[in-house]
């Protein structure tokens, strides 16, 4: 088993335009036991490139995992020698990161209450290099708003006029996409300043940090109304906004080309106030819980996300809002769909899934009916964005994967039939065992025209099976042979009916 690692899910196409996901990498994660079924936080972090975004998620990492392990803050940030390890990151001016890359493993944090939640981990490439245009940058910043629950705006120095306008225009296509729904489109927006140099102005921290963003998120009377509406644009698309401000790291930090994260090398307060921001993120009980246009995300309806947003980015230019609104409401629907046909195969999974019994077609047949209709009521229930006539398409779509996997437990059911074991030759060697010994009974006590009768049966039977060995074994004619078995099946179910019934009025009529 591979060690936990970071994994490339999208990527900037191979022509320099538009996205690629790769569905497969992202596939292993999101299915993944501690994820698939599971309320899911998915924390992002975004900013300019060569800003530290990976070096700071690696934190994150590190508090999951102790978290997850020992189920508790203390001492969560390590030993202060112990290098940083987890996303790619290094020191200098060339970009570490590009597209969007995931942590492979999935983490399972549990809040004071004993509820459990899945958590994800995504880092994004900078923004504003010299590799990648404007509208690349916007395309993976959306991508990653629209995906995350928590997303972090990485910032050196200053929250400025320029970050807000830049948060603006890349949150822009997620809240129009999403503005289908009467929520918020987006969750948590937590604004982190890297070297705040002015903590005689606003102390360093979450309190200063939060005086700063009431200061620059004042919708002030006599501004321009491009500031305005930018400041009303942000507090509308999420839920919670909050601010951090962490101080410089220290010269060893900033000029050691060796440096490896180690703590130590880190300053005092540097460390002291990560040991708070951290948790005051990804604490088990300040958690939150990501949902698209009302509905909860679990790591299967996030793949259907990525999915349609990913095919949407594809072009060479950034897609319209409309665009974007189809591609969520279509994600929003197959979701839906996904978690409905997964409540039908988990359930009739227990019903004849391959470690169950043989059960009776009739009896599958009306659990069948049952599931379905559930599943179908699931879909229903669910809220979606497109409204009925939009989601008509995808409930037919729903019925149909469904009608499919139910021939699936069919034949699965069929296959611990013992008719299925013994196979169609030894059941036609038993009917015609069964009409000779009678024909010969009936001919020795002289009535004719049964022993005839049986005589006839014993000689089609045997006949029958010469023909079918033939035909399997030279694999001509293959609808004949799936036509003898039918009709044998049929034929053994019925005289098994007649025997039991023949048997069960035997012994009332005994028992009388």
């Amino acid at each position: 088993m591979e060690d936990p690692h970071p994994v490339q899910i999208i990527r900037i196409g191979a022509d320099g335009k538009g996205l690629d996901l790769d569905i497969e990498a992202l596939a292993k994660i999101c299915l993944n036991d501690k994820c698939r079924d599971k309320p899911l936080c998915v924390l992002s972090i975004a900013g300019d490139f060569r800003k530290g975004k990976s070096f700071m998620l690696n934190f994150f990492l590190r508090y999951l995992s102790h978290r997850e392990k020992h189920n508790t803050d203390d001492n969560w940030m390590g030993d202060k020698d112990q290098p940083l390890e987890g996303f790619s990151w290094r020191g200098g001016a060339q970009q570490e990161t590009t597209g969007i890359v995931m942590w492979s493993e999935p983490f399972i944090i549990k809040n004071d209450k004993g509820q459990e939640m899945s958590v994800l981990l995504m880092d994004t490439q900078g923004a504003f290099d010299s590799e990648h245009t404007i509208g690349q940058s916007a395309t993976v910043f959306a991508l990653s708003t629209m995906t995350s629950s928590i997303q972090i705006f990485n910032i050196m120095h200053n929250l400025q006029e320029d970050n807000l306008q830049v948060l603006g225009i890349f949150t822009e296509y997620g809240r129009l996409a999403l503005k289908a729904s009467n929520e918020k489109p987006f969750q948590e927006l937590v604004f982190l300043i890297r070297d705040w140099s002015y903590p005689y102005d606003y102390e360093y921290g979450s309190k200063g940090g939060q005086g700063l963003l009431d200061k620059r998120l004042t919708i002030e009377e006599g501004k321009a109304l491009e500031f305005q509406r930018v400041r009303r644009h942000i507090n509308s698309c999420f839920e919670r906004i909050s601010c951090f401000l962490l101080p410089h790291p220290g010269l060893k930090v900033a000029t050691n080309q060796r440096f490896d994260g180690r703590l130590a090398d880190m300053e005092p307060d540097f460390v002291s106030l990560l040991d708070k921001f951290v948790p005051s993120v990804l604490g088990p009980n300040v958690l939150t819980e990501k949902r698209i246009g009302g509905c909860k995300v679990t790591g299967l309806s996030l793949i259907e996300y990525f999915k349609v947003y990913a095919e949407t980015f594809k072009g060479e230019t950034i897609p319209e809002p409309k665009s974007i609104l189809e591609a969520t409401a279509e994600a929003n629907n197959l979701a839906a769909v996904a978690a409905a046909k997964n409540f039908y195969m988990s359930t009739m999974e227990e019903v004849c899934g391959g470690k169950k019994p043989y059960l009776n077609p009739r009896i599958l047949d009306q659990k069948h009916d049952q599931v379905i209709n559930e599943a179908i009521d699931m879909f229903k229930s669910t809220h979606k964005m497109g409204g009925s006539e939009y989601s008509q398409a995808y409930q037919e779509k729903l019925h149909k994967e469904l009608l499919i996997s139910y021939d699936h437990f069919v034949n699965q059911n069929k296959s611990k039939n013992m008719f299925n074991i013994w196979g169609t030759p030894l059941v036609l060697l038993c009917f015609w065992f069964i009409g000779f010994t009678l024909s010969r009974i009936f001919d020795l006590v002289g009535i004719s025209p049964l022993a005839s009768l049986f005589y006839w049966e014993s000689t089609i039977a045997f006949i029958t099976i010469l023909a079918y060995l033939g035909l399997k074994f030279t694999g001509n004619a293959p609808e004949t042979v799936v036509a003898i078995d039918k009709v044998t099946e049929t034929l053994w179910v019925q005289a098994m009916e007649v025997l039991v019934r023949t048997v069960g009025s035997y012994g009332v009529n005994l028992a009388t």
